[in-house]
């Protein structure tokens, strides 16, 4: 058959990994598998698993030409992707219940103030009348009670040819002395790395170390860290270690302890769905209930002191792991779950993922703008002592166009004058900047922008004059409504006013700029009140014109 992968990224995670092993053995079934990414992959990329080499890489553009006989969407965003696909049939490949990756809503966080609304549209995709593959039973049995539909169950495989408790180890275990692994990454909420840590100390663990996949050499609380480290050598770092804690608040089917069970270690872990995949409180490793700190420092507390009963979680773990099916017998039930799917169901309809793609995009749509006008109501009502949380924009490009790579943000809840300030590194000695204001339903009034040198203060550009406001530029969802000597006043009429400024230049040995916009933000009624005489100016822009 010919398979196409949809691959959000091709670096090191678990979800990754998993995606690998079954793509690899795929291929040595005799399919034509080809992973299809969004974004050019480099064999640098995915050296960490030696398998991704063996495959075929293509973007997105370069495969909607290639017919497929099976594609498979393997995170949410994805699926919004399948209809682009000449492919005879579509799967969707869940291994989580993504819409609980989503950090909660802040709304004095642009990363994240709008995250209700996101979760609903990744949660929108377990609702498309596609087949369905997961590797946890509790995922099979959420998208059967929430979304009526019926997955196929192919729990995850085990690499028992590295993992195994006999091998090399980058420090061999010490008698009496309790090594902790922490795995994930640092900086991803659900993994819960620093409060782990933190846990690790509070309890008096001797020594702590960290395997992640973020890029750092040093972490505090720790005393080793391992970063980014590819397949081959994390046995090395498990059989080093006694005990894995890992306290995630989301998991699909988590690999992590499984082979650290593999190596001869154990666990502790929270009560995470997925957990009872393999791991039995008190037999294998401890379950400790989400949240409960002080039962994990009580647990991580009993292991340091009673070592009779560390060595009786590791031969549970080891009994566990003699029993868990390797990659060979999982990717084969992967490959006979697809040809299931094959014989057993019709051919997927392009126009219906094309419309239902639409309709779930039109209804993120709508549940945007009505946010938009619950915080347009609140700016025009005033109500005393009501912070509104607004936040200053600043996206930077050399060639290549504005785009999130180059971008940054600074929340600002001032109701009257106020200056807000960001510093970035372009990157180039001749770059563009483009700012998009506080406001996105309302009136932005500035008296100035300034972009000067971050180490003399030397000035790159300076707005602050009807003259000079000429040499900027508005876009998006803004319109000029009133230049003078003293300030400007602009109107945003959508979430995407934008002001572009002409090009920049600085030095070369300067590293970094700093922009400065001295600004406040107001409702329409106070812009009523304040600038009658640019009334049907300000009407004008409010029906478009």
């Amino acid at each position: 058959m010919q398979i196409g992968i949809l691959l959000g990224s091709a670096e090191i995670s678990g979800g990754t990994y998993v995606i690998y092993e079954h793509a690899s053995r795929l291929r040595a079934r005799g399919h034509q598998v080809t992973m299809i990414t969004c974004d050019t992959v480099t064999p640098e990329t995915h050296a960490w698993h030696p398998a991704a080499a063996s495959l075929q890489w293509r973007t997105v553009p370069e495969a909607v030409r290639t017919p497929f006989d099976v594609i498979v969407a393997t995170w949410w965003q994805s699926v919004f992707l399948l209809h682009e696909f000449k492919a005879v049939r579509a799967i969707y490949f869940v291994q989580s219940i993504e819409s609980r990756f989503f950090a909660p809503e802040n709304p004095a966080d642009h990363d994240t103030r709008d995250n209700s609304v996101w979760m609903q549209l990744c949660e929108s995709t377990y609702s498309y009348n596609i087949p369905m593959l997961t590797e946890a039973r509790w995922i099979r049995q959420y998208l059967y009670e929430n979304f009526n539909r019926q997955a196929w169950l192919v729990p995850n495989g085990v690499r028992k040819d590295i993992y195994r408790p006999d091998g090399a180890a980058v420090s061999p275990r010490k008698p009496n002395r309790l090594r902790v692994l922490i795995e994930g990454p640092v900086d991803v909420f659900y993994k819960n790395v620093p409060k782990s840590v933190d846990l690790c100390r509070r309890a008096g663990v001797e020594e702590v170390w960290l395997m992640t996949s973020s890029p750092v050499k040093e972490y505090p609380g720790v005393d080793r860290v391992f970063s980014r480290v590819p397949v081959e050598r994390t046995p090395e770092i498990y059989r080093s270690c006694d005990l894995l804690l890992k306290l995630s608040y989301v998991e699909g089917m988590f690999g992590p302890p499984l082979e650290m069970f593999h190596c001869g270690g154990t666990a502790v872990v929270y009560d995470v769905t997925g957990h009872d995949e393999y791991i039995c409180h008190g037999k294998n490793a401890y379950v400790v209930k989400k949240d409960d700190e002080q039962r994990v420092v009580e647990v991580l507390g009993r292991l340091l002191d009673d070592t009779d009963e560390l060595e009786r979680l590791k031969e549970g773990a080891l009994e566990t792991a003699a029993a868990w099916p390797d990659w060979e017998t999982a990717s084969a039930k992967f490959e006979s779950a697809i040809e299931e799917i094959c014989e057993q169901t019709r051919p997927v309809s392009r126009k219906y993922l094309e419309n239902h793609t639409r309709q779930a995009w039109d209804d993120n749509q709508n549940r945007l703008d009505a946010r938009e006008l619950l915080f347009f109501s609140r700016r025009e009502s005033r109500v005393e002592g009501e912070r509104l949380d607004d936040f200053v924009q600043v996206y930077w490009h050399i060639g290549e166009g504005f785009s999130q790579e180059k971008f940054t943000w600074v929340h600002t809840s001032k109701k009257d004058w106020g200056v807000t300030s960001v510093e970035i590194s372009p990157g180039n000695d001749v770059f563009h900047l483009r700012i998009d204001p506080s406001v996105r339903l309302g009136v932005v009034q500035i008296k100035r922008i300034l972009v000067s040198s971050t180490s003399d203060g030397k000035t790159l550009f300076l707005a602050n004059s009807k003259k000079s406001w000429r040499n900027v530029g508005l876009s998006g969802t803004a319109r000029w409504l009133k230049i003078t000597n003293g300030f400007c006043l602009l109107a945003s009429f959508g979430n995407d006013p934008q002001i572009i400024l002409p090009v920049i230049r600085k030095s070369a040995d300067e590293k970094t700029v700093r922009i400065e916009i001295e600004h406040r933000s107001m409702g329409y009624a106070r812009a009523f009140e304040l600038f009658s005489r640019d009334l049907l100016s300000l009407l004008n822009v409010l029906k478009g014109r």
